[in-house]
């Protein structure tokens, strides 16, 4: 080999990682994962996996203490956090990342923060299983660590977390929908499955019909992460959650409804039209 050719392998740079716009397609329970990145403050669900030829199980959390990526907790527990950061462009492979570092640590050791990846650096994925995972809400952060090995900065940290909290509760008639209140006001907020586009043409085809209401409650547009679309209504911030349950229910049908229409390919009228200009208007983009 030449010199130049030496040089040149030298100062060769890792290949760029991918960008994903829409980092857990593909996995099951997409929404959940997106759930647990953007609108659930206290969340865990339970994750099986496979590396390095054998089955491994851990808990994903939307926050440890510290903002930690990562905990291999004492008792042998294994956590990773979806709201920790990670900058490569691809989530997927940075929760990857962290979860494999998480699985090598030792017991008692956290990880502080995402761990450089590369477009080898496995995603999501590659590792888990088919099974869905499923978001368990908590009041607070309790679960993070054994409370006799909390030490004085793990303290405080859940301490203030604790009381960041904004009530979130579960609407079971639809997955992936939440009621929240955030100071004053009131939400209901649905993580759409589908096809930005798409969503975006159902929910203007049912806004267009007058039928985008829940119960008392208005639809405020939507705002688009993690690749999906997720509409948001305002209700009343002297009811309680379970008072939307049914009515999610029935909203989620006629949201169906509209989508199969949408993708039969049936045309958007002007009134459609309009009402799909102002959804996308209103938008904004959660990275």
């Amino acid at each position: 080999m030449g010199k130049a050719s030496r040089r040149k392998g030298a100062h060769q740079k890792p290949a760029r990682v991918p960008f994903a716009a829409r980092p857990f397609d593909g996995l099951p329970g997409e929404t959940g994962w997106v759930a647990m990145r953007e609108l659930l403050p206290a969340a865990t669900a339970r994750l099986t996996f496979t590396y390095d030829g054998a089955e491994h199980a851990a808990t994903v959390a939307t926050v440890l203490p510290l903002a930690w990526a990562g905990l291999h907790r004492a008792d042998g527990e294994r956590f990773v956090a979806t709201q920790s950061g990670g900058g490569s462009g691809d989530l997927s492979r940075d929760l990857a990342a962290a979860l494999i570092a998480t699985l090598q640590s030792e017991p008692g050791t956290p990880l502080p923060t995402t761990p450089p990846v590369t477009a080898e650096t496995p995603r999501l994925q590659d590792l888990v299983t088919d099974e869905a995972i499923e978001p368990q809400l908590h009041d607070g952060f309790d679960f993070w660590v054994e409370q006799d090995a909390l030490d004085d900065s793990v303290a405080a940290s859940l301490e203030q977390a604790n009381a960041a909290i904004s009530p979130t509760e579960a609407l079971p008639s639809t997955p992936s929908a939440y009621w929240c209140k955030i100071g004053e006001r009131t939400y209901v907020r649905w993580v759409l499955p589908h096809a930005e586009d798409e969503a975006t043409a159902a929910l203007a085809r049912l806004h267009a019909a007058g039928s985008d209401g829940l119960s008392d409650g208005r639809l405020l547009g939507a705002f688009r992460t993690c690749g999906l679309l997720v509409p948001v209504w305002e209700v009343d911030p002297g009811s309680d959650a379970a008072s939307y349950d049914e009515g999610m229910g029935a909203l989620a049908s006629r949201f169906d409804e509209a989508l199969a229409s949408v993708r039969a390919g049936d045309a958007l009228t002007d009134a459609e039209r309009r009402a799909r200009a102002g959804l996308v208007s209103r938008q904004i983009t959660i990275r």
